[in-house]
């Protein structure tokens, strides 16, 4: 039997190997430009092709793209945004069976210079997120998005919805004040696929806060803070589930791969894959799970009312810097079960007499053999060296 899901895996490798035809573009009728969202009502009640080109939408006006069942939505030329100091969104998109598409050429230009002042979300200017997701059964595809105030794509309360070749560019905000620049956050939502997504920001690559069967797969993290389970904790939803994460490469990031549950809280995170994940020149965490995160800064204390069971970790590599920590793991007594490690390679961070609490015993993982001092590569040459000029001897 072809389900939903299955049916969206399949459009997403025709999409990947016959690209979309754009010969056909919407009417003049359904196409919204200028510097106006007057005819906008109109285009999403009559229209199910729907191009949205050139258009500057007003300061303190919201894209409200929610469009019919069945509708495809391609952006065309340059999308910017007035500016103004708010909360919200600056563009929201919801449907069933939704469509949306890049033209070849298109930008969606947050113009997030305008509101970063280092502090994100955390005070400052009110910044507005740049696009929430609600969509069912749809597919975003080709996407360019440069510049958002802070978070880029929320996706809530969505199901069977793919997210393929697109290119977040927040590169500007390394020099200019960005700050909480999460590309993906995904929250009470099911069976999210991110896949052939290009990043570069100064947060999360991608967040998984709550939700079940998300994929995320085949995708390149350049900055910001890696790829998170989490936080989780202190929400409406604090259960993550069947997730599988395979073949990401992070570079040039405070962290690799990380699990945090916000202290003080409850949640459970079950059945996780981390697969084949290439991580360079990380600054502060390889890999690194800890129970006692806070958005101002960990407490030392990790919390006990969570459940971390069936968490596997394969073939996971690279190197962090040698300020850095290769792998870091705090958890209360417990709270962890079930878990394997395979193929584990974090080399370069020196740090030692890191943390390593609550591990179940026997799964492959531990912190003493990663961290502090030469790589296991390194002690073996030195090891293999020192015997060979004995045999010499």
């Amino acid at each position: 039997m072809v389900t939903v899901r299955s049916f969206l895996l399949t459009l997403n490798v025709i999409f990947l190997t016959q690209p979309y035809n754009f010969s056909e573009s919407a009417t003049a009728e359904c196409t919204l430009t200028g510097n106006s969202l007057e005819n906008l009502s109109s285009i999403l009640t009559t229209c199910k092709e729907i191009s949205i080109a050139n258009l500057q939408v007003p300061a303190n006006e919201t894209l409200a793209l929610h469009a019919q069942n069945d509708s495809i939505i391609t952006f065309e030329g340059n999308i910017t945004f007035g500016y103004n100091e708010r909360t919200g969104f600056l563009m929201t998109i919801r449907g069933n069976n939704i469509t949306v598409v890049g033209a070849p050429g298109h930008l969606l230009d947050g113009g997030g210079a305008r509101w970063w002042d280092g502090l994100g979300g955390n005070g400052g200017k009110r910044k507005p997120y740049f696009v929430q997701l609600r969509l069912k059964n749809s597919l975003l595809i080709g996407l360019n998005v440069k510049n958002t105030p802070k978070h880029c794509f929320r996706i809530y309360y969505s199901e069977d919805v793919i997210l393929t070749d697109i290119t977040y560019n927040n590169l500007d905000g390394d020099t200019q004040g960005g700050h909480n620049t999460d590309a993906f956050g995904i929250s009470n939502s099911k069976n999210i696929t991110i896949t052939n997504c290009i990043v570069f920001n100064q947060d999360d690559c991608i967040a998984i806060m709550s939700g079940s069967g998300h994929v995320i797969t085949n995708n390149f993290c350049y900055g910001g803070h890696g790829i998170s389970i989490g936080s989780v904790g202190g929400r409406d939803n604090n259960v993550v589930k069947n997730i599988f994460i395979k073949n990401n490469t992070v570079v040039n990031s405070e962290n690799g791969i990380r699990i945090k549950t916000n202290y003080n809280t409850t949640g459970i995170v079950t059945n996780v894959t981390f697969d084949d994940i290439t991580i360079e020149n990380i600054t502060d965490y390889g890999f690194l799970i800890r129970g006692d995160y806070l958005n101002s800064g960990p407490t030392g204390n990790p919390t006990r009312g969570f459940e971390l069971s069936h968490l596997n970790f394969r073939n996971i590599h690279g190197t962090v810097q040698s300020g850095g920590t290769n792998v870091y793991v705090l958890l209360s007594n417990g709270v962890a079960s079930n878990w394997t490690a395979e193929d584990i390679k974090i080399v370069g961070g020196l740090k030692k007499d890191v943390q390593c609490l609550g591990i179940p015993s026997d799964c492959g993982l531990s912190c003493k053999d990663h961290n502090g001092g030469p790589s296991q590569y390194l002690s073996l040459f030195l090891l293999s060296t020192l015997i060979f000029l004995i045999v010499l001897r």
